[in-house]
């Protein structure tokens, strides 16, 4: 008893020696910035945070944020399952080099991302010039936005839906089959409720991800005030410009939107695992 005592002592000091680390880190390296650019954006208190992300231009700018982010979470959303899906039930030629180049938009820098989709549907590119010759635009306009945030979260949906297909059994979906549903049938009753939390976090996720995504927006956007202009590269604006409490205030609210998606995940996630439980 008399050994044991001070191991015990050695070791729960070893654990909160470890545990002081990773608040100690993540204090300095998350907490700390986030704090630093909340203050700044209420450093004229509460009527210059309000004045600086109610005007115009910043409201417009938020608007489009949030409604191309939540275009691509919708789509991303059908096509990341769909992928998954595919990977996982559809054996195929090449199958393992797909399932590689999912993970390519992580590797990828932004900017690149955004060139690639210039030189491919730009004004003066092959499918540029057909999309323009029937009336739609794609780059310097929203579904340019909605083309660059698709490729940039695309592995999210994919990633988190993957694990929970190859944990399912397909024996029960093709059970349904055999018993006279279709394969859709089959798959919406037996298959997607499995998948709906793997779903509900990684769209969350690309749309957090989304928000606040700068290098290939800036690139096929067109940064047009009011049109085509993002809360990100309006922040970028802003702070070349000189205002950076501006662009500290405009960074909260997409902080704010952001970290609230994410405690939306944990909450569902918890929620699945004392359902499963």
């Amino acid at each position: 008893m008399t050994e044991l005592a001070p191991r015990r002592q050695r070791t729960s000091l070893a654990h909160f020696g470890v545990r002081g680390m990773v608040i100690v880190y993540l204090g300095a390296f998350v907490l700390l910035p986030l704090s630093a650019v909340v203050k700044m954006g209420f450093g004229k208190g509460l009527s210059g945070f309000v004045d600086a992300i109610s005007s115009a231009d910043t409201l417009a700018a938020l608007a489009l944020t949030l409604q191309t982010s939540l275009a691509m979470a919708v789509i991303n959303a059908v096509m990341g399952t769909w992928i998954a899906y595919v990977l996982v039930r559809v054996p195929f030629p090449g199958r393992t080099l797909v399932n590689a180049l999912i993970d390519l938009p992580f590797a990828i820098p932004t900017l690149v991302t955004g060139v690639m989709l210039v030189v491919l549907f730009g004004p003066q590119s092959g499918f540029g010039l057909w999309f323009d010759g029937h009336g739609v635009r794609i780059m310097y306009a929203r579904p340019g936005i909605v083309l660059a945030l698709l490729f940039v979260t695309l592995p999210f949906v994919v990633r988190t839906v993957q694990p929970v297909l190859l944990e399912t059994d397909v024996a029960h979906e093709e059970a349904a089959i055999t018993l006279g549903a279709s394969p859709w049938l089959a798959f919406r009753k037996v298959t997607l409720p499995a998948l709906w939390p793997g779903i509900r976090t990684g769209t969350l996720l690309s749309f957090a991800r989304a928000l606040g995504e700068f290098g290939s927006v800036v690139i096929v956007s067109g940064n047009i005030p009011r049109r085509t202009l993002t809360a990100a590269v309006l922040i970028y604006g802003e702070i070349e410009s000189g205002h950076p409490e501006v662009a500290a205030a405009v960074s909260s609210v997409l902080l704010a939107v952001a970290f609230a998606s994410i405690v939306f995940v944990e909450t569902l996630q918890r929620r699945s695992q004392r359902e499963l439980a």
